[in-house]
């Protein structure tokens, strides 16, 4: 399928990891990892975009621009639009007059409220009336993917806006993410949701570790990129694109959200994270009800597991990062950077026609390996815990390295200032989050028998049609 142009006109920013190397003509990055080479015109195109110009209406630079957006190495910088296109905002409710109250006096858009099965159903409606929403009444309770579906079937505009009623809304929200929508290649996008600052611990800890709140650099979401997806919590997307892939899973309850986002993608279709529209969600009230969403999001891994295989993953890494690092928390650190090195030298071949080719093998083995460790020691935290404690207990060999994997990178991220309290509660919050999540994940492989939320993806260096794309040359 080919891609839509994107539209002339918007700006075009380089990602903040991204890499010009040479004479400018070889670009490194996006995600994932890429090395794309451009023509020379191409390489002067991308100097008018950095000096801030925008996209030439232009058939040539929008082909390349498509292709950059696409890869993740530029994203699009986009202005409010002065007149908007029409849309209907669903918010799927379940008791909880309270928030809908909060959410519909900033919505500001013709919005239909669907009262999934409340218990209280009156309340419910005498807020939707307050605020002039339309109201559609389940009976009971099918879950918010189904909630918003039943919304979906009422509404004949093209544009939606999925939204939470536990979540509030910034000024001028719609016209910001309208404007992602003038490319017609993106199905669906995502402001940043961030979570309401409060004094108290648990508030200060959402702030900084919310996992709805993806953070402030854009991205083009979907499987195995830096953003793998995005939350329904406030979710604009194209109906036509939805009703193509069936809507959300009328299944599931949690981990809808990202199961319509990959298949979103999967059907060919572009997903933004739009982190300069910045929404707010409530945090959970009390730590019990913090720990049970946690547990069900871990839980949710394995039915999406079910659907989509090695992509729910909890770590990916190659095969030679994987023996590396496993030769390293086995107390053979020597043994573990021969085998980081063995890596670099066989990436070397791969980047033929790359500028200082053994140099650039390096730095991206290197970051690699660092990349797979991280995401190893991640997946230790959260989801190999309940193996890898006894392992260390039974194994002396094992054991720095399981407490390092388990408690450096929360410590790490405090050093960086992800700090909701002093090192000690910050750190003991950040694993106790981990574990609670691996708790989900265990409960659902024992209950379903399948195991797949477990098992890393793990893969070969990738081949160099796959590192190194040929040229991109606008104008051929």
């Amino acid at each position: 399928m080919t891609r839509p142009l994107p539209p002339a006109g918007i700006g075009i920013v380089a990602d903040p990891g991204l890499r010009r190397i040479g004479d400018g003509r070889v670009l490194i990055g996006g995600s994932p990892l890429r090395v794309i080479r451009l023509s020379e015109r191409g390489a002067a195109v991308f100097d008018t975009w950095s000096a801030g110009a925008p996209l030439a209406d232009e058939a040539s630079a929008r082909v390349l621009a498509g292709r950059l957006l696409d890869a993740g190495v530029v994203h699009p910088v986009v202005r409010p639009l002065d007149d908007p296109p029409p849309v209907t905002v669903i918010v799927p409710v379940k008791d909880a007059a309270g928030d809908l109250d909060g959410l519909l006096a900033g919505v500001g858009r013709p919005t239909v409220v669907v009262d999934d099965g409340s218990e209280a159903p009156d309340e419910i409606a005498t807020v939707a009336a307050r605020h002039g929403a339309r109201l559609v009444r389940r009976e009971t309770s099918g879950g918010p993917g189904v909630a918003r579906m039943t919304g979906l079937a009422t509404v004949d505009t093209e544009l939606v806006v999925f939204v939470d009623a536990d979540v509030t809304l910034p000024a001028g929200w719609w016209p910001a993410l309208a404007s992602h929508l003038l490319d017609e290649a993106v199905v669906a996008v995502a402001p940043r949701v961030a979570s309401v600052a409060g004094p108290s611990l648990r508030a200060r800890y959402e702030e900084i570790h919310s996992p709805l709140d993806l953070g402030a650099v854009a991205a083009n979401v979907g499987p195995r990129r830096a953003v793998a997806y995005v939350p329904s919590a406030v979710l604009a997307v194209r109906r036509e694109a939805v009703d193509a892939v069936d809507g959300f899973d009328p299944e599931l309850r949690v981990g809808e959200d990202v199961d319509l986002i990959w298949r979103l993608v999967d059907a060919g279709g572009t997903v933004r994270y739009a982190p300069e529209v910045v929404a707010h969600h409530r945090p959970r009230d009390d730590w019990a009800g913090w720990f049970r969403q946690r547990r069900r999001y871990g839980g949710s891994a394995v039915d999406l597991g079910v659907r989509h295989g090695a992509t729910v993953a909890p770590a990916r890494c190659s095969r030679w990062s994987l023996l590396a690092w496993g030769l390293a928390v086995g107390r053979r650190p020597a043994a573990g950077l021969a085998v980081a090195a063995a890596s670099s030298v066989a990436l070397i071949p791969k980047l033929d026609g790359v500028p200082a080719a053994p140099r650039e093998a390096l730095r991206l083995a290197g970051r690699g390996q660092l990349q797979a460790g991280r995401g190893l020691a991640r997946a230790l935290s959260r989801v190999w815990w309940p193996l890898a404690i006894p392992a260390a207990i039974g194994c002396r060999r094992l054991r720095a390295g399981v407490v390092l994997a388990m408690f450096v990178p929360a410590v790490d991220g405090w050093r960086r200032g992800a700090r909701p309290a002093g090192l000690l509660r910050s750190v003991l919050l950040r694993v106790f989050d981990d574990m609670a999540y691996g708790v989900g994940v265990w409960e659902q492989v024992i209950r379903r028998g399948d195991a797949r939320a477990l098992i890393p993806d793990v893969t070969e260096w990738p081949g160099r049609r796959t590192v190194v794309e040929g040229d991109t040359v606008p104008g051929s």
